[in-house]
Formats: structure tokens, sequence, C-alpha cells
């Protein structure tokens, strides 16, 4: 899910390559129909086609959620009821949620880092910590302490290990599902 500008490119289309490579079909949810501009830091990057509206979907409907970061983006988010509503929709579920760069800050506003050990963009130190995160300067983190997996990463950098992390995760969600129904 991102905002309407200011995700990261490489954060958003790092993850869906490596979700589309594992076999998966990601989606771009984001809070207004249209078009997404991404960034390249603080430059202007590629426009993405919305496929739906994070009003218009339900965590149930998806394997895991992935939270790209770049600063204005989700700055944006955790402003938004709608969005701060379907992380938590996320959690309640017990379903993945992947968070990189400053991505943490709308699991802030959602209410679901207490006490859940993850990393972050270093500048986030504080917010998490203030917000109850026991914060952590590695590469990626997931904690499965809580109601769901959590995968976080500090950047850019990290990014092989976030996505292998989040394919990683994703797949032992969906056999613990399956193995629930059978």
């Amino acid at each position: 899910m991102v905002a309407p500008e200011g995700a990261e490119e490489v954060e958003l289309t790092e993850p869906w390559a490596a979700v589309r490579e594992a076999g998966g079909t990601p989606v771009l949810v984001s809070t207004v129909p249209g078009i997404v501009q991404t960034t390249n830091h603080l430059d202007r990057a590629t426009a993405y086609p919305v496929d739906c509206l994070a009003t218009e979907v339900n965590a149930d409907e998806f394997d895991a959620l992935v939270l790209p970061g770049g600063v204005a983006n989700p700055d944006y988010l955790r402003t938004r009821s709608d969005a701060v509503g379907l992380v938590d929709d996320f959690f309640a579920a017990g379903l993945p949620v992947a968070a990189i760069c400053h991505a943490p800050w709308t699991l802030i506003d959602a209410g679901v880092v207490r006490g859940r050990r993850l990393t972050s963009w270093p500048s986030l130190r504080t917010d998490l910590a203030n917000a109850g995160a026991r914060w952590t300067d590695q590469p990626v983190v997931t904690c499965d302490v809580g109601p769901n997996t959590l995968v976080t990463s500090r950047g850019p950098g990290d990014l092989d290990e976030f996505c292998a992390a989040l394919i990683n995760t994703i797949a032992q969600s969906a056999d613990a599902r399956r193995t629930v129904k059978e």
C-alpha cells in the first residue's frame, strides 16, 4: 500500500518483483484512484497505476501487506484512517506485514508496534521506542511475537534481505493457513 506520491520506488518495485518471481500476484493499493508517483530519494521517479483503494479491500483477500518507505509516503499514510485501518486489519487477521525504511511510522499510528522487535531507517528509532517497540540496527528483523509476523528493514541497501524474509514469511504463513483449513 502506498500514498499518492512519495513512496521510494525501489522499495515498491523490488518486493513487487520478488513476489512475482515467487509466483504471487502483487496488487497496488492506495488511498486515491489513478496513479501513484514514486520517488528516487527526493527526485520524481516512475508513476504506477493503482489497482484498488484501501477502502475497497479487506485483509483476508491477501497473503500479506507490504509498506514501502520514502519519507513522504508513510507520513501521509499515517494520517489516513483508511490506510491505518487496513494495516490494523492485517494485524488483527494474523497476516504478515512487511515495512521498510520510514514505513513503520504508519505502524505506530495503527498502534501495532508495542512489544514488537523491529528495525527501520535509523531516524525512526526514538519514535518507535516511544511507541513501545524494541528497535535494533539490523538489515532485516522478523518478529513473531504478537498476532502476526512482522518483517522490517532499514532501507534500500537491505532490499535483498528484506525481499528474502518477505517471501519466506508469506510462504510460511500460507502453509500454516492451509494446515489449519485441512
